[in-house]
C-alpha cells in the first residue's frame, strides 16, 4: 500500500533526482502511520530532518506535490464515462500551534487556513483523486469588514472575493473536460457556490466544457414581473417549481453527520427548465437558463435535518429517470465531506508542527494524497469486492496480516480484495457482523497502519531466519 502511494509520486519533477526520490521516501513514511507526527512517522533523526528540509526546499511547492497525483488521476477519470468532480472547503485550525507567518481564521485569536479541495469521484462514489486544492487565511483588520460593508461587497469584482475560489474550481472543471473528451464531467458544490458568475461562465462557454449541479442558495429571481404582487416585484425560481407538478417519489440514502444520524429519507422530486435573471445590484449581466431540481422530504424527522435540496443545474432533466440520476449525483457530493474527516482525523494534519507557512503547504500536500488513497481503499471494497488483494497490496503485505489474523498459512491463491479488506478493518477493531454496514475509513487507516507494522517484521525477520537456516 505504501508503495502505491508513492506510485503517485512516480511522474513528480522539482528539478533534482535526488530531491524527486525524496518525495517518494517521505509520503511512503506519513502514508505507513498517517496518525503519528512526522517524527514518529519517519525512521530516525536523520530522515525526521530530511524530511523537513524537503519541506522547507524553495524548489518544492504543494502544486508541484500535487501535479503527479494530478496526471495519474487524470487517466483514471478518462477510463469512466461520467465523474464528478466535488469541491468544498473545510477549516483546519492550528491555534494551538501556529507558524510563525500565520493569519486568521474567522476571529482575531484562532489561527489556520481555509482549505478548498477538488475531489474527483465517480458516480458510484469511487474517489479518483485530487485535481486542485486552494487554501487561504484572513489578516486581522479584515475579519468582520464584509459583514459591515455589504454593498461595497457586492460591488467588488469576483476575482477580489473570497468566493473566486468557486469559479475557479469550476474552470478547473471545464480543463478536466477538454482534457477528457470522452469523459462528462460535473462540477458538483453546496450552497457556497450558488454563484451568477458560474452560470455566466457555463452559458458563455462555446467549446468543451463540465456541467454544474450546486445546491442554491439563493431564492433567485425570473425575469418575469409578479403584476399582481407590485410592479417592482419578480416571480422566484423556488415558487415557481415548488407550484410544478410532482415527477417522482424516491428514497434516497442519507448519510451521517454531526447533526444527524445515517438514515433512508422519502422525497418528492419536482423539476423545471427555467430564465433567471441576475442579481439588483448587476443589473447589466444577461439572463442565464438552466434546470431547476426540487427534492423535498415527506414526514420528515421534524428535528432540522429534513431534506430540503434546491438543485440548479445544466445536466438534463427530459425524462424522470434523468432527474432522479441528476439527485444521486448530488447525493454523492457527501464523499468529499468523509475525504475530509480523513485528512483531519485520520491523517490528523491540525496537529501538523512546522515553521512556516510554505512548509505546513507542502506537507498537507502529501497528506491529501494519502487521504484520498485511504478513501480509495475504503470505496474500491464496495465497487469492485471481487478484485484479488494483490491489485492493491503486495505479497509482503496481505500474508503476515492473514496469518496474524487467521493464524493460520496464507492460501497459495490471493484472497479477494473484499475478503482480505475484513482483515484489515478486523485489526482497525470493526467487527464486520452481518447486520453492521461496511466498514467505514477509520478502522481501515488504524488496520493499514497495523498491516504495514507487521509487513516490516515480516520482512526483517524472514530474511534473518532464511541467514540463519543457509
Amino acid at each position: 500500500m505504501s508503495q502505491g502511494i508513492a506510485d503517485e509520486l512516480a511522474g513528480i519533477c522539482l528539478g533534482d533526482e535526488r530531491l524527486n526520490q525524496r518525495s517518494r521516501k517521505v509520503i511512503e513514511a506519513l502514508a505507513a502511520n498517517p496518525e503519528a507526527s512526522i517524527n514518529a512517522a519517519v525512521n530516525g533523526w536523520g530522515d525526521t530532518q530530511a524530511a523537513y528540509r524537503f519541506f522547507n526546499n524553495a524548489n518544492v511547492s504543494p502544486e508541484q506535490i500535487l501535479e503527479p497525483h494530478r496526471q495519474a488521476t487524470l487517466q483514471r477519470m478518462q477510463e469512466h464515462p461520467v465523474v464528478l468532480v466535488a469541491q468544498d472547503t473545510t477549516e483546519l485550525d492550528y491555534s494551538d500551534h501556529p507558524t510563525c507567518d500565520a493569519l486568521c481564521l474567522n476571529q482575531e485569536n484562532r489561527f489556520g487556513l481555509y482549505h478548498h479541495v477538488q475531489l474527483v469521484l465517480t458516480p458510484e462514489r469511487l474517489p479518483l483523486g485530487v485535481v486542485a486544492t486552494h487554501t487561504f487565511d484572513r489578516a486581522p483588520e479584515t475579519l468582520g469588514k464584509e459583514r459591515k460593508d455589504s454593498a461595497a461587497q457586492k460591488r467588488r469584482p469576483i476575482e477580489e472575493k473570497e468566493s473566486f475560489r468557486w469559479l475557479e474550481g469550476y474552470r478547473t472543471a471545464c480543463d478536466l473536460a477538454a482534457q477528457c473528451p470522452n469523459t462528462r464531467i460535473i462540477s458538483v458544490a453546496d450552497r457556497e457556490a450558488d454563484i451568477y458568475d458560474i452560470f455566466l461562465e457555463a452559458q458563455s462557454i462555446s467549446g468543451p466544457k463540465a456541467d454544474y449541479l450546486i445546491r442554491a442558495h439563493e431564492d433567485r429571481s425570473t425575469p418575469e414581473r409578479d403584476r399582481e404582487a407590485s410592479r417592482r416585484t419578480y416571480h422566484k425560481v423556488r415558487e415557481q417549481v415548488s407550484s410544478s407538478p410532482l415527477l417522482a417519489t424516491q428514497t434516497i440514502t442519507l448519510s451521517a453527520t454531526p447533526k444527524r444520524e445515517a438514515r433512508e429519507a422519502r422525497v418528492e422530486v419536482r423539476a423545471i427548465r427555467t430564465a433567471v435573471k441576475p442579481p439588483n445590484h448587476r443589473p447589466g449581466l444577461e439572463v442565464i437558463t438552466h434546470n431547476v431540481i426540487l427534492v423535498q422530504e415527506v414526514a420528515g424527522p421534524g428535528d432540522g435535518t429534513g431534506v430540503c435540496w434546491l438543485l440548479v443545474t445544466t445536466l438534463p432533466i427530459d425524462t424522470v429517470a434523468q432527474i432522479l440520476t441528476v439527485v444521486e449525483y448530488y447525493a454523492a457530493r457527501w464523499l468529499i465531506e468523509t475525504y475530509f474527516r480523513v485528512l483531519k482525523t485520520g491523517c490528523q494534519v491540525e496537529r501538523i508542527m512546522l515553521e512556516t507557512k510554505s512548509r505546513l503547504l507542502n506537507c498537507l500536500a502529501m497528506y491529501n494524497i494519502i487521504a484520498w488513497r485511504v478513501l480509495y481503499l475504503t470505496y474500491l471494497n464496495r465497487t469492485c469486492p471481487t478484485l484479488p488483494c494483490t491489485a492493491v497490496f503486495t505479497d509482503e503485505e496481505w500474508q503476515p496480516a492473514w496469518r496474524v489474523v487467521r493464524k493460520s498459512a496464507p492460501p497459495l491463491k490471493p484472497p479477494l480484495l473484499s475478503e482480505f479488506l475484513k482483515l484489515i478493518t478486523h485489526l482497525g477493531g470493526y467487527n464486520n457482523r452481518a447486520t453492521e454496514p461496511p466498514a467505514g475509513p477509520q478502522p481501515i487507516w488504524i488496520g493499514l497502519r497495523r498491516m504495514l507494522d507487521y509487513s516490516t517484521a515480516w520482512l526483517i525477520f524472514a530474511k534473518e531466519y532464511r541467514d540463519v537456516c543457509n
